[in-house]
């Protein structure tokens, strides 16, 4: 039976060496004391085990033997857990100490709130703080390109993201899941979809949750860091394997997910932004074009995840269709929220 209360904080590291120990040394001067740590090391090779062994009194590691992807490595930590509360945890995030209680307060709120995010500045790679705060995320929006963004990425942070607001869905950099919402969503015991291996897997959650009947909620009052390597600017400079995955990803979460009408109201900007990304794959990015392989390779594994999602929707088509605008899109908390369920 899962503790009321608890939380089980997630990481996952692959080769984090430079960042796991200040990440660590963060979660557990949190001032909230009804919390376990749990760390899934995925075959790193850089010395990340030696600084985890330093921890093996403080936190629960397991290191997996081949690199399995964050996806399923999160998978495998939640299902050890026993929590009321899982917060998913990059390595490279730092968190200020009231953290974790700032966002179990902000999910006490409403038991259909399933997701808490927090306000997120960005940080460099050396931990150093920028000299003009950045904002890294306050939660996620969709486009009706079917891209999905970081609410606030990039702007300077001048103060505001002030108030409580409903977003689309969270960073999982920084994820408070209420495990009430994780068993509802998960398909065959899968929380994040372990084909996704890396990237995107945060956004499908958050697309699943909304379509099941979902909240996710920000809170301004939770704060912390978090050095971004993947942004829309950046592409060139990341590994071909990421792109790669970042294309075969965002097919997955689209034919998981997209209802027909979302694809009837978006039918024109969805058809140019397909045409943009599959002629940068032949034109340049030819590594990418194994994406399109997998996503045909796991075509009835993927309809049946469809099929899954589709039965048990709660929400309706407008208010999915209200998520996906050019602009970030919150809607105000403490208000009711129009046409959220299907009568």
């Amino acid at each position: 039976m899962n503790q009321k209360g608890f939380v089980a904080i997630t990481l996952v590291t692959y080769n984090s060496g430079r960042f796991i120990k200040r990440c660590l040394e963060s979660v557990l001067a949190q001032k909230y004391a009804a919390k376990e740590v749990i760390v899934i090391d995925n075959a790193s090779t850089d010395g990340t085990r030696d600084i985890l062994d330093q921890f093996s009194d403080q936190c629960r590691i397991v290191f997996n033997d081949t690199n399995v992807g964050f996806a399923e490595a999160q998978n495998q930590a939640i299902r050890i857990s026993n929590s009321e509360w899982v917060l998913t945890l990059n390595p490279d995030v730092l968190l200020l100490p009231n953290f974790i209680q700032s966002l179990v307060d902000a999910g006490n709120r409403d038991p259909r709130i399933g997701t808490v995010c927090g306000k997120l500045l960005s940080m460099q790679a050396s931990f150093a703080l920028h000299d003009t705060p950045l904002v890294d995320s306050t939660g996620i929006y969709f486009t009706p390109t079917m891209r999905h963004l970081d609410r606030g990425s990039q702007e300077v942070d001048t103060g505001h993201f002030t108030t409580f607001e409903y977003v689309f869905g969270a960073t999982a950099a920084a994820a408070l899941y209420r495990r009430e919402m994780i068993d509802d969503i998960s398909y065959e015991a899968e929380f994040f979809d372990h084909d996704f291996f890396v990237y995107r897997e945060d956004a499908d959650v958050a697309w699943r949750a909304q379509l099941l009947g979902w909240k996710c909620l920000y809170t301004p009052y939770a704060r912390g860091y978090h050095v971004r390597s993947v942004l829309p600017g950046n592409r060139g400079a990341l590994p071909s394997v990421i792109n790669m995955h970042s294309v075969k990803n965002r097919f997955l979460m689209r034919i998981k997910n997209m209802t027909s009408d979302l694809y009837r109201r978006n039918w024109l900007p969805i058809t140019a932004r397909d045409v943009t990304v599959v002629g940068a794959c032949l034109l340049h990015e030819w590594g990418s074009l194994k994406a399109f392989w997998l996503v045909t390779q796991n075509w009835r594994r993927l309809m049946e995840k469809r099929r899954w999602i589709m039965e048990r929707r709660k929400a309706t088509d407008e208010y999915i269709a209200s998520w996906f605008r050019y602009e970030p899109t919150a809607k105000p908390a403490g208000k009711a929220v129009r046409a959220v369920v299907r009568s």
